[in-house]
Protein backbone atom coordinates (compact mmCIF):
# COMPACT_ATOMS: atom_id res chain seq x y z
CA UNK A 1 0.00 0.00 0.00
CA UNK A 2 2.88 2.43 0.95
CA UNK A 3 3.84 1.81 -2.99
CA UNK A 4 0.44 2.71 -4.22
CA UNK A 5 0.96 6.01 -1.75
CA UNK A 6 4.08 6.93 -3.29
CA UNK A 7 2.34 7.19 -6.43
CA UNK A 8 -0.60 8.98 -5.59
CA UNK A 9 2.01 11.33 -4.02
CA UNK A 10 3.69 11.78 -7.04
CA UNK A 11 0.88 11.92 -9.15
CA UNK A 12 -1.08 14.27 -7.02
CA UNK A 13 2.04 16.56 -6.88
CA UNK A 14 2.56 16.52 -10.58
CA UNK A 15 -1.36 17.26 -10.77
CA UNK A 16 -0.61 20.27 -8.32
CA UNK A 17 1.82 21.94 -10.42
CA UNK A 18 -0.14 21.50 -13.90
CA UNK A 19 -2.49 22.99 -12.21
CA UNK A 20 -0.79 26.00 -11.24
CA UNK A 21 0.67 26.55 -14.48
CA UNK A 22 -2.69 26.39 -16.11
CA UNK A 23 -4.40 29.50 -13.90
CA UNK A 24 -0.78 31.26 -13.75
CA UNK A 25 0.77 31.17 -17.13
CA UNK A 26 -1.77 30.17 -19.88
CA UNK A 27 -4.71 32.27 -18.53
CA UNK A 28 -2.98 35.52 -19.14
CA UNK A 29 -1.92 34.57 -22.40
CA UNK A 30 -5.28 32.43 -23.86
CA UNK A 31 -8.80 32.21 -21.96
CA UNK A 32 -10.34 29.96 -23.95
CA UNK A 33 -7.56 27.39 -24.21
CA UNK A 34 -7.60 28.33 -19.59
CA UNK A 35 -11.25 27.89 -19.63
CA UNK A 36 -11.39 24.15 -21.33
CA UNK A 37 -8.50 23.23 -19.43
CA UNK A 38 -9.48 24.20 -16.57
CA UNK A 39 -11.95 21.56 -15.54
CA UNK A 40 -10.24 18.61 -16.50
CA UNK A 41 -7.20 19.24 -14.80
CA UNK A 42 -9.78 20.23 -11.87
CA UNK A 43 -11.35 17.65 -11.09
CA UNK A 44 -8.23 14.91 -11.45
CA UNK A 45 -6.26 16.98 -9.57
CA UNK A 46 -9.70 17.13 -6.69
CA UNK A 47 -9.52 12.95 -6.73
CA UNK A 48 -5.90 12.76 -6.47
CA UNK A 49 -5.85 14.82 -3.42
CA UNK A 50 -9.01 13.23 -1.63
CA UNK A 51 -7.09 9.81 -2.90
CA UNK A 52 -3.79 11.47 -0.99
CA UNK A 53 -5.64 11.65 2.13
CA UNK A 54 -7.87 9.29 2.43
CA UNK A 55 -4.44 6.57 1.57
CA UNK A 56 -2.67 8.97 4.10
CA UNK A 57 -5.21 7.83 6.94
CA UNK A 58 -5.38 4.41 6.23
CA UNK A 59 -1.30 4.45 6.23
CA UNK A 60 -1.33 6.65 9.38
CA UNK A 61 -3.36 3.28 11.32
CA UNK A 62 -1.46 0.70 9.24
CA UNK A 63 1.96 1.78 9.89
CA UNK A 64 1.30 3.51 13.02
CA UNK A 65 2.65 6.74 12.24
CA UNK A 66 2.99 9.44 15.07
CA UNK A 67 0.61 12.43 14.94
CA UNK A 68 3.66 14.97 13.93
CA UNK A 69 4.60 12.94 10.91
CA UNK A 70 0.82 12.29 9.70
CA UNK A 71 0.19 15.89 10.08
CA UNK A 72 3.47 16.73 8.29
CA UNK A 73 2.34 14.07 5.20
CA UNK A 74 -0.92 16.05 4.98
CA UNK A 75 0.58 19.53 5.02
CA UNK A 76 2.64 18.85 2.60
CA UNK A 77 0.11 18.19 0.25
CA UNK A 78 -1.49 21.50 0.37
CA UNK A 79 1.77 23.21 -0.98
CA UNK A 80 3.67 23.28 -4.36
CA UNK A 81 6.49 20.61 -4.72
CA UNK A 82 5.51 19.09 -0.99
CA UNK A 83 4.67 15.91 -1.79
CA UNK A 84 7.82 15.81 -3.35
CA UNK A 85 10.09 16.60 -0.50
CA UNK A 86 7.70 14.15 1.75
CA UNK A 87 7.95 11.34 -0.59
CA UNK A 88 12.23 11.75 -0.36
CA UNK A 89 11.83 12.43 3.45
CA UNK A 90 8.90 10.40 5.01
CA UNK A 91 8.63 7.88 2.91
Amino acid sequence: MLKFFKIIALLEGVSFLVLLANMLIIKPNNIELYKSLLFPIGMGHGILFIAYIILAIMLKFELDWDWKKFSIIILGSLIPFGTFYIEKKYL
